[in-house]
């Protein structure tokens, strides 16, 4: 399910809520709404209010330390792309081929994951690929000297890094955030508003505080989830580590 659908559920469960409080309103005895009632439920809904604060913070520490990890992690790839050219290019002009493929390998994942047409495209990476390719193509490589052997060595184990980073990119891309969280912070929200409508005067300047609060609550859960997939929507990760890499390459 879509961000914005998961906003617009949001928002309709907790101004529905607070609409709903309304109507109970008009609809209990008397005695339920005296002021005795009304101090214990202010209490509880202290109480809730809390809580879901807490989670809600907890949800957003979460999704926004997903998406500084996946930035972390392209500017990591980028840097070690960089670094395993170089090796290449010191150890001979016979790795001439293979420093053409991971320029190919770098401008299809640039055109795959952040392509002009702004719908990315991200897929978990399969066994077999580019990657496998060139490491492939550096381990067939015949060292004649100690240095080409160090720069051989070196080649690997950068590529390791790479793939390293590649399965911790793609391959638990959307987990940070689970649903169950996410059902049960609206659901105590949607409480929330619903004690709201239930003491408060039914009147438009009511209704329109608790609709710009509703709203608030479901753009806060639209930045939660959209921040948990940082390779598609509105809040993306910048591709621009990577189109470095690709502009100095061969260098």
């Amino acid at each position: 399910m879509s961000p914005i659908a998961i906003g617009s559920i949001t928002f309709s469960c907790v101004f529905a809520g607070a609409l709903v409080g309304m109507f109970l309103r008009a609809a209990l005895p008397e005695h339920h709404l005296s002021p005795d009632a009304k101090d214990v439920v202010k209490l509880g809904m202290g109480l809730l209010g809390t809580t879901a604060a807490l989670v809600l913070g907890l949800l957003i520490a979460s999704a926004k330390n997903s998406f500084d990890t996946q930035t972390d992690d392209i500017k990591q790839a980028a840097a070690n792309i960089l670094l395993l050219d170089h090796a290449l290019g010191q150890y001979g002009p016979e790795t001439k081929g293979i420093r053409d493929g991971i320029r190919r390998g770098v401008a299809h994942r640039l055109a795959l994951t952040w392509p002009e047409d702004g719908q990315a495209r991200v897929e978990t990476p399969q066994p077999t690929g580019a990657l496998e390719a060139i490491e492939t193509s550096v381990r067939a490589l015949s060292p004649q000297n100690d240095s080409q052997r160090a720069l051989q060595s070196r080649a690997l184990e950068l590529l390791g890094d790479l793939e390293h980073t590649r399965w911790l990119l793609f391959g638990g891309m959307g987990n940070s955030i689970q649903t169950p969280f996410l059902v049960v912070l609206v659901l105590w929200i949607t409480v929330i508003f619903m004690s709201f409508g239930l003491f408060a005067p039914r009147n438009a300047t009511v209704v329109a505080v608790l609709l710009v609060c509703a709203f608030s609550i479901a753009t806060s859960v639209f930045l939660i989830v959209e921040m948990d997939r940082p390779f598609g929507g509105m809040i993306t990760v910048s591709s621009a580590p990577l189109s470095y890499a690709l502009a100095h390459l061969g260098q």
